[in-house]
């Protein structure tokens, strides 16, 4: 069974809650019981069966289709090799929301963000070992993908890169990297390609930032929508805001299958997307829930579970899966990683922090 994850209750005084049980009671409805978790009613010793356990995932929203069918696979799969059942709990919201959430208290066994950097949020609130990178040979991602621009069908305004987007006729979309992680990869691309566009054409080493950042700022200049999640921002352009879209490939790939005609444009310099899974390790031990949770991230990169992605439009970090779908991608003529821009520290303050580009950008600096 799968259901939404839900918070738990709160009541005023110990009269209310009194009251409240006696009213179950008569009623015998036992509908306090299905509306709350079971991990918020009972210890967590208690709250583990036999023959069941409860398994809650917090994840970025661009994921939840995926792991609509990841998910039963798994409890399947899980049934046949043990005999118990997983009930999921599932919670879905912008990466750098959910990545808040999960520190501030919403207790998830397993999280999938669209950034390395907000698991680093849960590394900071204690709930993640600092190491998880290291404790696989896919240094904790679970898809892969590339930033690219998605326009109308034909591709009206003949967009073809990075700078097509400056043009006065041509408004565009992306969501807001103050809550999407898919935002930060969005401007990461931008920005990082700026600064391989400068290299490119000669411009001195202390200089490309400036240039780097003109490109961001043109391109800004012509966004007409900033939403809250790349899956928002994705829904605006299915609605008819804008003329084209900065978003994951897989985004796209995702409705063409649907026979929904969109054109992805590769830009000639993008960025390589990397979204890890971890086991939230705190609460994890916590609710006696490890074995699952560490199942669960590992049947996430099967190559049951990364077929499931690539259909989802995701690319694969299986490497059976990888290699068997690799000429079916088009891969841009110089992809860079978050690492050749200096890494995620050197990039959130770069572009993050109160005085980096991005919020000069913002503030028209």
């Amino acid at each position: 069974m799968i259901r939404p994850y839900t918070q738990k209750p709160r009541y005023k005084s110990v009269s209310m809650l009194l009251l409240l049980l006696m009213f179950t009671t008569v009623s015998l409805t036992g509908c306090v019981q299905q509306e709350a978790s079971p991990r918020a009613s009972l210890p967590a010793k208690e709250s583990k069966k036999k023959d069941s356990v409860t398994l809650v995932i917090g994840a970025y929203s661009v994921a939840k289709d995926a792991l609509q069918l990841i998910i039963p696979a798994f409890q399947q799969e899980w049934k046949q090799q043990t005999g118990q059942s997983v009930e999921v709990q599932q919670s879905y919201e912008a990466s750098g929301t959910q990545a808040r959430s999960i520190a501030g208290g919403m207790e998830a066994d397993v999280a999938l963000f669209a950034m390395s950097g907000d698991v680093d949020k849960l590394v900071k609130a204690k709930l993640v070992s600092p190491q998880w990178q290291e404790q696989d040979r896919y240094g904790g991602m679970v898809t892969n993908s590339i930033v690219v621009i998605g326009t109308r069908e034909h591709n009206p305004h003949q967009i073809k890169d990075w700078t097509d987007l400056t043009r006065a006729d041509v408004d565009v979309l992306y969501p807001n990297p103050k809550t999407s992680g898919g935002a930060q990869w969005d401007i990461n691309a931008i920005y990082g390609s700026g600064l391989q566009l400068a290299k490119k054409q000669g411009v001195d080493a202390s200089d490309a930032p400036a240039y780097a950042k003109k490109l961001l700022a043109d391109i800004h200049s012509r966004v007409i929508s900033m939403d809250k999640s790349g899956r928002a921002s994705m829904a605006a352009f299915e609605y008819g805001v804008g003329d084209a879209i900065v978003t994951y490939e897989n985004e796209l790939l995702a409705r063409q299958k649907q026979g929904i005609h969109y054109e992805i444009v590769v830009p000639k310099h993008t960025i390589r997307i990397d979204n890890p899974i971890v086991v939230v390790d705190h609460y994890a031990d916590k609710h006696g829930t490890r074995e699952v949770a560490e199942a669960f991230v590992a049947f996430a990169r099967s190559e049951k579970a990364q077929q499931i992605w690539v259909e989802a439009g995701f690319r694969a970090v299986n490497e059976q899966v990888a290699k068997a779908h690799a000429g079916q991608l088009v891969n841009p003529e110089e992809l860079f990683t978050i690492e050749d821009m200096g890494g995620w520290e050197h990039v959130r303050e770069t572009l993050y922090s109160k005085r980096g580009i991005w919020y000069q950008v913002l503030a028209g600096l």
